[in-house]
């Protein structure tokens, strides 16, 4: 059977809300390193055509026998899209652009008996709410996953969670949701997965220290960053990904929600968390404990294993990601962040301290910017800007509701474009 999320942990975060358990080590009738469940764990890969959902599918599909393929969803890749279903043959495919002219070609399409076509978030959410769903790789971007999300964990489902803004829009209330629920909630993150490895006890931490590669533009001159062009701030050295979350790179505005997402994963206050540049992206984040030892994890950066991770916890089963090669030369390097050329980082920690609406607010203002200045409408430099106006200039909540909290989100991103609009 899958292990149970209502297990005695075997640590007690310092968050009231934390929803991180820790299972038993394997189950019994399970030999470590290896996955074995008397039924496969039913998968649902929410945003399938992104680059963490490719990388999600080749991980069920390596899997198969313990892993099962129930549920994928898209928003407007559709021929990608289709070349999954036909490829992966889930349970049920879902296409949450329904107003799209495409999608209703894409439903009136035949297909095999062995999976059924679906349009709509509230499909979406019936789907992966069921019985048919174990796990959900919440890998939508940006708030658009905050639903999906919310809904896996008030139904007691493993959320291997890439989607980084629910934890910063709605922190709070997710993990609420997923302790009532006693849902685990995996971190996909490499940074937080990596956290969570390290992890004995955040009673025990003096910080927690999180990585950043520094994104492509880390070693250009600072009187240049105003130049940078839509292909520079797209060209990463180390990861692919896709636009938005490239361009988060370049500003380390990624960074900043990693801070937050963070300080409600593991109940640790912004004081606690440090961010330092590491070019190689080999150690994906670090614990530092108050006797000093420090508890890092190493590996290619190859998106696989985090989420290969959180699909087979607590058993650590063979690898579908890249090996280190400890017959080659490597040099690991850190240094600090200069907070002139990442004014975007300090944003992540002041809403690490304020909570509240802030999350909500610095989340939807950067999408808004990230797509004016993927339009060519602003400079890149422009992007911390708008977001540091729009936070310090919002109708603060300290306890949101759902509906105040994507109210907020509307406002920010309208703020964004009246922002925009004053500067022609």
């Amino acid at each position: 059977m899958v292990t149970s999320a209502a297990k005695p942990p075997k640590t007690q975060h310092g968050s009231s809300v934390s929803s991180i358990v820790y299972p038993d080590d394997h189950p019994a009738d399970t030999e470590p390193g290896e996955l074995r469940v008397s039924v496969p764990r039913k998968v649902a890969i929410l945003g399938s055509t992104g680059s963490i959902g490719k990388s999600a599918l080749e991980v069920v599909k390596s899997h198969a026998g313990s892993l099962e393929l129930s549920c994928i969803s898209c928003h407007r890749q559709l021929d990608l899209f289709e070349q999954q279903c036909r490829e992966y043959r889930p349970r049920i495919a879902v296409v949450t652009d329904e107003c799209n002219p495409k999608t209703h070609r894409w439903l009136s399409q035949s297909s095999p008996e062995s999976w059924h076509r679906a349009a709509g978030e509230e499909a979406l959410i019936q789907a992966i709410t069921g019985p048919e769903v174990d796990v959900v790789v919440a890998a939508i971007v940006g708030v658009a996953g905050l639903r999906s999300s919310l809904a896996a964990v008030e139904h007691g489902k493993r959320l291997a969670l890439a989607n980084k803004e629910s934890l910063v829009v709605a922190g709070e209330l997710l993990l609420a949701a997923a302790k009532k629920s006693c849902a685990e909630i995996i971190p996909v993150d490499s940074e937080h997965c990596a956290i969570f490895q390290a992890l004995e006890s955040v009673e025990l931490v003096d910080r927690i220290i999180l990585t950043a590669s520094g994104g492509p533009l880390r070693d250009w001159p600072l009187e240049q960053l105003e130049k940078a062009t839509i292909a520079d701030a797209l060209a990463h050295p180390t990861w692919s990904m896709g636009r938005k979350i490239t361009v988060d790179s370049a500003t380390m505005m990624n960074k900043a929600l990693e801070v937050i997402e963070a300080h409600w994963l593991f109940g640790i206050p912004a004081e606690q968390i440090q961010v330092v540049i590491h070019p190689q992206s080999i150690i994906h984040s670090m614990v530092e404990y108050r006797d000093g030892s420090v508890i890092a994890q190493l590996s290619p950066p190859d998106m696989k294993l985090p989420i290969q991770y959180a699909l087979t916890y607590p058993t650590r089963t063979q690898a579908t990601a890249k090996r280190m090669d400890w017959n080659s030369p490597q040099a690991l390097t850190w240094y600090p962040v200069d907070p002139q050329r990442y004014p975007a980082l300090e944003l992540g920690f002041e809403v690490a301290r304020r909570r509240g609406t802030c999350g909500a607010v610095l989340n939807a203002a950067n999408e808004a910017a990230v797509e004016l200045f993927l339009q060519s409408k602003i400079r890149l430099t422009d992007i911390a800007k708008a977001c540091r106006s729009v936070l310090h200039h919002h109708n603060f909540a300290s306890n949101p509701s759902l509906e105040e909290l994507l109210e907020q989100d509307l406002w920010a991103r309208q703020e964004v474009m009246r922002w925009n609009n004053s500067l022609c």
